[in-house]
């Protein structure tokens, strides 16, 4: 890329890289600006399209024709979040490593015809917990949530190193089901399903909070804010607002704490690397998204 002044870009010839995001409620993610501003400074064109499950009044049975579409209009891929991470899979012909292992997809790359699955959302919370948590203690460690970011979550935390992993979601056959595979990959006893959330509270070193509370449109606590105290970390993946009430309660207690914006952003740059086969300067994604504000 070159310029004629600070304010002047010149675009590579070649190639439009036409991508999105499939999801619900997605009006205020910050992906498509990520995305494009990245390609902007290194002079690719470049369309991040958001498909809105709500604003288009469809539901996750309508995976398959929307996947349909978007190979059919040349997408080179497409994120794909709430409530479609795991819904998505059957439509897939393939599964990188780590979305099988982790049994969720963020990243689809479309690729000679097929359609293959990736999920960069685990590489991307343990990318932002080595930046602002890397030195806290790690035996004992509570989740809130076994969902799609749940799944790639708790695979992130055993690969950091958590020793046991104690899982907390309002279907406890999914927690199951998750803690399963998690010891299925990891060993034996990573990963439990918490039976007495408080006494769990009580032994943890930290908390991983991976469901849709404290977000934009689902206000509140996902835990009652006594269990926390102060010798806790806190680790957050919601990250609109980026100062979630479990994160401004927690930092009031002298917890240390990991908002969501860090993961938002090493997720994405591993789907631009693997929708355009170039490499981000994560730094620069890291102030693009700082400098959308709180």
């Amino acid at each position: 890329m070159s310029t004629q002044n600070d304010n002047t870009l010149v675009v590579k010839p070649g190639r439009t890289w036409l991508v999105g995001l499939i999801g619900e409620g997605i009006q205020a993610s910050r992906s498509p600006y990520l995305h494009e501003q990245e390609a902007r400074a290194q002079g690719l064109r470049y369309l991040y399209q958001l498909v809105d499950l709500n604003v288009l009044d469809l539901t996750p049975d309508a995976l398959p024709r929307l996947l349909d579409a978007q190979q059919l209009m040349g997408f080179a891929g497409s994120n794909v979040t709430h409530p479609c991470k795991q819904a998505v899979i059957p439509f897939l012909d393939e599964l990188s490593e780590d979305a099988a292992a982790i049994g969720a997809v963020n990243t689809i790359v479309y690729k000679d015809g097929k359609r293959i699955g990736h999920n960069t959302d685990w590489w991307g919370f343990a990318e932002s917990f080595k930046r602002g948590l890397q030195d806290v203690a790690r035996r004992r460690v509570v989740q809130l949530g076994a969902g799609g970011a749940g799944a790639a979550v708790a695979h992130a935390a055993l690969t950091l190193g958590v020793e046991r992993l104690a899982l907390v979601d309002t279907d406890p056959k999914r927690a199951a089901a998750l803690a399963e595979r998690l010891c299925a990959h990891f060993g034996a006893g990573r990963a439990v399903v918490a039976g007495d959330l408080a006494a769990e509270m009580a032994e943890a070193d930290g908390l991983i909070h991976a469901t849709p509370v404290g977000m934009l449109g689902h206000p509140g606590m996902p835990l009652p804010a006594e269990l926390l105290r102060p010798e806790l970390w806190v680790a957050e993946v919601v990250y609109f607002p980026l100062e979630t009430e479990l994160l401004k309660t927690a930092r009031a207690l002298g917890c240390r704490t990991l908002n969501g914006g860090g993961m938002a952003v090493f997720q994405a740059v591993g789907a631009f690397r693997l929708f355009t086969g170039i490499e981000p300067d994560a730094d620069r994604m890291l102030a693009h998204f700082a400098a959308m504000g709180a």
